[in-house]
């Protein structure tokens, strides 16, 4: 194939690469130096990764090739660069959280999801940017759409990655809206799934009952194909499902006409531009076959975001409870604010805050009984300033219930940022929700992209 031909290594999604090295159209070894090269360029003003190991990931590369040269037997994701946030362990590489005392942190063992990506034969390219613990406080990533709004977080970095085309994969985890408010922000695809559904050992925690790991990518395939890789029971992690193995092929038929719930409480409190935008995205899906129906919650929006809130501040404030006792004054405000919080509440606060948690999960499963899943806006707001990392509510609730959603590009503003809308189903129903979203994003067809700096 004459250089001319190649397609640009740097757009290729993680499913069209890894359907190129398969086919020794490009080699793994060409895709990470183009992405290697492009990083170089772009990352000193994105400031997307805070770790890139070229010599690792050129070895990995070369590896790679070799073994699809020696026939041998090759993974979903062989030869796929992908990156991984910096609260997750890679073998020989620091895992620092963003906190200053464990930049020489180096990971003796990779994290089980960045070893099943590896076993996939995915290349690692680096480590993404993180807030602090993953909580609140702004990271210093740029959003690459504009440097004057945040990219999200609190997996930013994974997410400017993605849509700067740095990465075509970048794993991120989610305690409140932190998949999906990035892949929102950043106008890429992103997937939270059900909780257990993928592993948590080797990711620093936040909140035990809370934490999701998922991958934020540039489509729905990609979403299905990586979460295939993720998923599956880890015996040494207890409260990772034993659940079977997330078929991507079973996802792959378009739900060619979706019955979806339209949540009016968040499309109320959404801003007017974001409302409007998600009001002609569903007219447009209802002239495409889908079933739209709008359905109100049943209890106070606000009490999903105060059962939530509460026992992320209870588990967090037992997370770092030596840590911040410690060194108290290396903590970022928003975590310390929100442990030091934590700390107060009294045992029966976080048992009240539980008995409301199952009592909405059961409202909300009778609300999804006739539909194949909810759609609603990503986040309330387009990408707001860096003092920020935007606006967690729309997503939190998916976090309380341990639901499955994603969020998909959707539109861009005549300011410049995307638009996003999202897509939530039953717990354990990943299925649906990516045949749903695959049937979205063949309605919407976003096309936009972030312009490379000059």
């Amino acid at each position: 194939m004459s250089a001319a031909a190649k397609p640009a290594l740097h757009d290729l999604t993680a499913s069209e690469a890894a359907r190129l090295v398969r086919r020794r159209k490009v080699t793994s070894v060409e895709i990470v130096e183009a992405l290697l090269a492009r990083i170089e360029r772009i990352d000193p003003a994105l400031r997307a990764f805070v770790t890139v190991d070229a010599d690792g990931a050129r070895a990995a590369a070369k590896a790679a090739d070799a073994a699809l040269q020696a026939g041998q037997k090759t993974g979903a994701l062989h030869g796929v660069p992908f990156a991984a946030k910096d609260i997750y362990d890679a073998a020989g590489l620091p895992t620092t959280a963003g906190y200053p005392p464990l930049v020489n942190n180096v990971a003796p063992a990779d994290a089980f999801t960045v070893a099943r990506m590896k076993a996939a034969g995915a290349v690692l390219i680096g480590k993404t940017v993180t807030t602090q613990f993953a909580a609140g406080d702004p990271s210093p990533t740029r959003n690459p759409w504009r440097a004057d709004r945040t990219p999200g977080g609190s997996s930013s970095g994974s997410g400017a990655a993605v849509a700067a085309r740095l990465v075509p994969v970048a794993l991120g985890t989610q305690t409140g809206g932190s998949i999906l408010r990035p892949a929102a922000y950043n106008g890429v695809v992103g997937l939270k799934p059900t909780y257990g559904r993928v592993s948590r050992r080797g990711i620093v925690p936040l909140a035990w009952t809370l934490d999701h790991a998922g991958p934020l990518v540039r489509s729905v395939e990609d979403a299905a194909l990586v979460l295939g890789v993720l998923a599956g029971h880890d015996p040494l992690d207890p409260r990772s499902l034993q659940e079977g193995p997330f078929r991507p092929g079973a996802a792959r038929p378009v739900l060619r006409q979706p019955r979806l719930g339209l949540l009016t409480d968040f499309v109320d409190r959404a801003q007017a531009d974001v409302r409007a935008h998600v009001l002609d995205a569903v007219a447009r899906l209802r002239e495409a076959g889908a079933t739209v129906t709008e359905i109100r919650l049943r209890s106070s929006f606000d009490l999903y975001l105060a059962a939530h809130r509460l026992t992320m501040q209870a588990e967090a404030a037992t997370v770092h409870a030596a840590w911040i006792a410690r060194e108290r004054e290396l903590y970022s405000p928003r975590i310390r604010g929100e442990a030091m919080v934590g700390a107060l509440l009294p045992g029966w606060a976080y048992l009240q805050a539980q008995r409301a948690r199952r009592r909405l999960a059961a409202e909300t499963g009778a609300l999804a009984a006739d539909v194949d899943a909810f759609v609603l806006p990503t986040a309330s707001n387009l990408a707001p300033g860096p003092e920020t990392t935007g606006d967690p509510s729309f997503q939190a609730p998916w976090s309380l219930l341990g639901w499955p959603s994603i969020s998909l590009p959707s539109g861009v503003s005549a300011d410049g940022l995307p638009f996003a809308v999202q897509l939530v189903a039953r717990r354990l129903d990943e299925v649906t929700l990516l045949r749903a979203a695959r049937r979205v994003e063949e309605v919407l067809a976003f096309g936009g992209r972030p312009l490379d700096p000059q």
